[in-house]
């Protein structure tokens, strides 16, 4: 009887065990994964592509090269994350950096901390490099427009179901004179139903 019972607790051990393992699927970045309902990578990389189709897709460009000549030169500023949740806006930043240079209807310029790291290599190339090979200072493209926006959200929430609303907004401006050569907003609205026994 003794070892009936004890078989029957190592049993049960054994299937709690199994039941703790953690289990780890592969799957394609491009599978659309919403565990939760906020924003996540699906959101950064769709919105990024919708918002820079239509970016590209304005007359803007056009006017420009009619005007110099030469492809505009753009950089990405602030993206302001002023939802309630929190964002992660370099990814989403990457993001329309990533679809911006490979539409190849642009120059693109780097922004911020990125200028920093590169003129200071450029600092010690001037004195630790070969002069053939060093890059000198005062060479940099200026850009000609600055990309900035911010992330909103709005929730409404009734018993175990919630509405999760964002909107992105994004706006082109020329650094030459501040007016604003495109304006675009995208919004993503989720319903959340969540479990009986979820928070």
């Amino acid at each position: 009887m003794m070892r009936g019972v004890q078989g029957i607790a190592v049993m049960a051990l054994a299937l709690m065990l199994v039941g703790c393992a953690t289990q780890v699927d592969r799957v394609g970045t491009e599978e659309v994964i919403d565990l939760t309902g906020r924003w996540n990578d699906t959101d950064s990389r769709l919105v990024s592509e919708e918002m820079v189709q239509d970016l590209l897709a304005r007359g803007w460009i056009e006017r420009h090269r009619g005007q110099t000549g030469e492809q505009p030169a753009v950089i990405v500023g602030q993206i302001r994350n002023l939802s309630h949740e929190h964002i992660n806006t370099n990814t989403f930043i990457r993001d329309i950096e990533r679809e911006l240079i490979n539409s190849g209807q642009v120059v693109f310029v780097a922004a911020g901390g990125e200028r920093d790291a590169i003129r200071e290599e450029r600092t010690d190339q001037a004195v630790h490099a070969r002069p053939d090979t060093a890059n000198p200072p005062g060479a940099e493209l200026g850009a000609d427009y600055m990309l900035t926006g911010t992330i909103n959200t709005i929730t409404d929430t009734e018993g175990r179901t919630e509405v999760a609303y964002y909107q992105v907004d994004l706006a082109l401006t020329s650094l030459r004179d501040n007016t604003r050569v495109w304006v675009g907003q995208k919004q993503i609205r989720k319903v959340i139903r969540r479990g009986l026994f979820r928070s």
